[in-house]
């Protein structure tokens, strides 16, 4: 019998593996969890090249989730608008306050108020059809279109609509909307309308000045301020004092109305000024404007023709031709002019509207309005010596006030004998009237050219640095000629009882296509108050008058420009302070009288 021990088909017992062993060993004797915790942590800050995969796992998932949070902390803060940032930008949206202007006696002219406007935050509005739909339905002057362009901008602040009414601002409060906000702003308000509105100018929607006062204001430096960050309040700036006189000014404006009615003008224009101070005490030009509504400055039409206009201003010229001649003492009052041919140059003749046909004393040269006379003078004082006297008193260089708004005279590019004759009588040389007002008041002065200005001059006198342009007997003798002139003269319209007012009128044929139309006139008048001591000068212009019935169809200065004039003068006088005189001043010009000249009121012969 076989040993099956022996087999070779019987596998010999073997020892058990060291898997089997651990499988089957007793169990370990439990650990603490410390025990366990130190175990891990050793594990994972081995150096055992075995534990390097589990490490950096562990770590990329650490860093995850710390950009992560980082990432999404972000993504929140860009969502939601941070107040202070908001605050920033919606004060630096915000208009700023600007001081009150006043005039002369303290009235208001211009003053902020305070409104509420719309604003929007483009990232908190959810739905911004919805919101597009609301806002436009309560504010149909919004136009959707460009709200919505608004509203999908990324921009943290927008404006929707500056300055709403209190209902508009409840029904839009009521909608509820996110992302919708209000914010008190400062609005120019005009309390007189167009009284006035060429000298004060407009702001625009951030309450920044464009024009008149108002941009000199910001030309001060408050603009400069409020870019830097300081956020004055209205109390914090102190009133603007202009020189106007706003009841004067209404009434100049009045009167400039119903004469541009009565003798249907295109335009017209008309300005007082203090000839001691050179204080611009009224100005209207019409038409005009409501600053309250600046956009209608912007129109062309509406300029103001005192400051921004040149024009040629006719025969009112003359008077400084006079002075020149009698400040070069070449003439005196009772020197001889020939004026019964007309003056000649190759194909241009010079003549008198009102010849005489014969030799005309100075004064009858001005009384005369003589073309012919005033050009002989101006030839016999010389060309250089006329471009001379007129650079001194300042008619061909720009004129600077205090309104940034003037204008560049027109001269002649080469200046000869016919250019000096025409010139003379106020044709030939275009200035603004501003500018021949400077001109004008320093003839009858004392003799010194004072700047206009539009600010309050408390002192009442000629300022020490005012230039003497001419001897104060020459600007004797001219107050004396402009008197006269409103006794005998073409200026008698303004000779009203009580004022002892004295003026020269001007009429000029427009320039049309480059030649003087026929058609077409600009009038124009200076008158003095009163004329022994001025203290005023007025100029009143009329651009394209029409002959009418109450002219009997003439449309001279003296028709319509110095007709209104004289009722400006019985009108304003009085509010500036000047009642009328019961008595003729007699014994007005000394210097005049002892050379044997006098007035026709005074009982003397005038030659």
């Amino acid at each position: 019998m076989n040993d099956l021990s022996q087999s070779p088909l019987r596998q010999p017992a073997q020892a058990p593996s060291q898997q089997t062993l651990a499988l089957e060993a007793p169990p370990a004797a439990p650990v603490s969890r410390m025990q366990w915790a130190k175990a891990q942590l050793g594990s994972i800050f081995s150096t055992k090249i075995g534990k390097s995969g589990t490490r950096i796992k562990l770590v990329a998932c650490a860093f995850i989730c710390v950009y992560g949070a980082i990432a999404g902390k972000l993504i929140w803060l860009g969502s939601r608008p941070d107040p202070a940032s908001l605050h920033r930008e919606a004060m630096s949206e915000q208009s700023r306050a600007r001081p009150d202007i006043v005039d002369r006696n303290g009235e208001i002219l211009a003053t902020d108020i305070r409104i509420n406007s719309l604003f929007a935050e483009p990232n908190r509005i959810v739905d911004k059809d919805e919101a597009v739909e609301l806002l436009t339905a309560v504010l149909p002057d919004v136009n959707a279109k460009e709200l919505r362009a608004k509203l999908s901008t990324r921009k943290g602040f927008v404006w929707v609509k500056r300055g709403i009414s209190p209902s508009e601002r409840d029904q839009v409060f009521r909608l509820g909307l996110p992302g919708i906000g209000f914010l008190p702003e400062h609005k120019r308000v005009y309390p007189s309308g167009p009284i006035g509105a060429h000298v004060l100018g407009s702001t625009d929607k951030d309450n920044k000045g464009i024009a008149g006062i108002e941009k000199y204001i910001d030309g001060l430096g408050l603009s400069e301020l409020s870019g830097a960050g300081f956020k004055m309040t209205q109390a914090d700036l102190k009133p603007i004092k202009l020189s106007l006189d706003i009841k004067a000014t209404h009434a100049l404006r009045d009167e400039l109305l119903k004469g541009m009615k009565i003798f249907k003008a295109k335009a017209a224009a008309a300005a007082i000024m203090d000839v001691r101070t050179g204080e611009m005490v009224a100005l209207a030009s019409l038409p005009d404007f409501d600053p309250n509504n600046p956009a209608e400055a912007l129109e062309n039409k509406n300029i103001n023709r005192m400051s921004v206009g040149v024009f040629e201003m006719g025969s009112t010229f003359k008077a400084l031709t006079l002075a020149m001649a009698l400040d070069s003492r070449r003439v005196r009052l009772n020197s001889r002019i020939d004026a019964r041919q007309a003056l000649t140059f190759g194909r241009f003749r010079i003549r008198d509207f009102h010849a005489q046909s014969r030799a005309l004393t100075v004064s009858e040269v001005f009384t005369y309005s003589s073309n012919i006379g005033t050009g002989r003078l101006a030839l016999m004082v010389g060309v250089d010596h006329h471009k001379a006297f007129l650079r001194k008193v300042g008619q061909t260089n720009r004129m600077r006030t205090e309104l940034p708004e003037s204008a560049e005279p027109i001269v002649p590019r080469k200046w000869g004998e016919l250019n000096t004759a025409t010139i003379a009588f106020g044709h030939g040389l275009a200035v603004a009237p501003l500018q021949a007002m400077m001109a004008v008041s320093s003839l009858v002065n004392g003799g010194r050219l004072v700047k206009p200005t539009f600010l309050a001059n408390e002192t009442a006198e000629i300022p020490a640095d005012a230039p003497q342009v001419i001897a104060p007997e020459t600007s004797e003798m001219m107050r004396y000629l402009m008197r006269l002139n409103a006794e005998v003269g073409s200026a008698r319209r303004i000779d009203v009882a009580g004022y002892f007012a004295g003026g020269k009128t001007g009429t000029a044929n427009k320039v049309v296509n480059g030649r003087y139309s026929n058609d077409k006139v600009l009038t124009t008048f200076t008158a003095i108050m009163p004329s022994d001591k001025p203290r005023y000068l007025i100029l009143t212009l009329y651009d394209e008058p029409q002959g009418v019935p109450e002219t009997k169809g003439q449309r001279t200065a003296a028709w319509n420009a110095g007709a209104v004039t004289g009722k400006i003068i019985e009108r304003v006088s009085p509010l500036l302070g000047l009642p009328p005189r019961d008595d003729v001043p007699t014994g007005s010009f000394p210097m005049v009288a002892r050379s044997g000249f006098g007035l026709p009121t005074e009982g003397r012969q005038w030659r």
